[in-house]
């Protein structure tokens, strides 16, 4: 990967599921122009409308992610618009991409996404808990609904959620007995979950082209919406830093960026409860506290070194998003 694009002035990138990751793409837009590389921009996405496609330069629908026909419908584009790197923005389609990415090498282009063996350990909370503990990482307490309904003990509250959930959807807090026997029919794959209170943060974790954690961003999460946070500051807490560190080198196989999720308790445990690989939500705070991360990944295409430190951020940022709309002619 690093220094595919060595002496090259012009970069495809094509991002998958852009749906409304309008800050991201742009942030990609500037670092390309930054580093005086002339970008073509595209766009996939299984809606025939939606908002990242009125910022590209086109933009593709594509079948479902559940579909046989998604990874040759990606690889179409990839050949044909001569697209160098792949950007995947949300959780349903990472197995895949891992899974095909020598295909998307043999047609020169780059899936930016870890190796199969960190997505599926990350996609599946139970098999995220089993890897945390095996390296010693404090994480809560995690059990199969099976498990938990045998359990003669309880300390309530729970929390619910599905195995391979992804933006908070089927979650729950459980407060009894009853409630876990009601909810768990209803979630599918559920696992339980110690429910740990205290202060949420994610975190940015540059992993680059070597998967080496070079730049980590705490980011505390103030407010969230739908699963999206709409409300967050940047945070820089050595401690915190140094989970992220750990997870990422425990990982050995990340690439780009990975984003983890983690909760600073009232007694200063520091409990990681997810790992995402790829880009998180609300990774533009970051990159406006002064981790660019497209800018360095860029780089490092380009075959340069881009100078990173553990720390390279402002901190005290807040990020406070809002919505802000395109309006296009129904073609149909």
């Amino acid at each position: 990967m690093y220094g595919a694009g060595a002496r090259r002035r012009d970069v495809g990138i094509l991002f998958t599921c852009a749906g409304r990751r309008i800050e991201l793409i742009s942030a990609f837009i500037r670092a390309a122009r930054a580093l005086g590389l002339r970008p073509s921009i595209h766009v996939a996405d299984t809606e025939s409308h939606f908002a990242a496609a009125c910022i590209a330069d086109e933009a593709h629908q594509v079948p479902p992610t559940h579909s046989t026909d998604y990874i040759r419908s990606l690889l179409r584009i990839v050949k044909r618009r001569r697209i160098d790197i792949l950007v995947p923005l949300t959780d349903t389609d990472l197995v895949k991409l891992a899974e095909s990415r020598d295909e998307f090498a043999r047609s020169s282009c780059i899936a930016l996404i870890s190796s199969p063996a960190v997505v599926h350990t990350c996609r599946d909370k139970l098999l995220t808990y089993r890897f945390l503990t095996s390296h010693r990482i404090d994480t809560p307490a995690t059990w199969t609904a099976q498990e938990a309904l045998a359990r003669r003990r309880h300390r309530f509250p729970y929390f619910l959620k599905p195995r391979r959930g992804s933006a908070s959807r089927g979650s729950f807090v459980i407060h009894h007995r009853r409630d876990l026997e009601a909810m768990v029919p209803r979630v599918p794959e559920a696992i339980v979950q110690e429910f740990v209170p205290g202060l949420e943060h994610t975190l940015d974790v540059y992993a680059g082209f070597d998967g080496c954690p070079r730049c980590v961003v705490p980011r505390e999460r103030i407010e969230v919406r739908g699963g999206e946070v709409t409300k967050a500051r940047t945070v820089k807490n050595r401690r915190i830093m140094a989970t992220g560190v750990r997870v990422v080198e425990a990982l050995a196989g990340c690439v780009g960026l990975i984003t983890i999720q983690l909760i600073l308790s009232p007694d200063g445990r520091i409990r990681v409860i997810e790992i995402n690989p790829r880009f998180g939500g609300g990774v533009p705070l970051a990159i406006h506290a002064g981790a660019d991360f497209p800018k360095w990944l860029l780089t490092e295409w380009l075959g340069r070194k881009p100078r990173i430190r553990l720390d390279q951020f402002r901190d005290g940022e807040i990020m406070l998003r809002f919505h802000q709309s395109f309006f296009v002619r129904d073609r149909d």
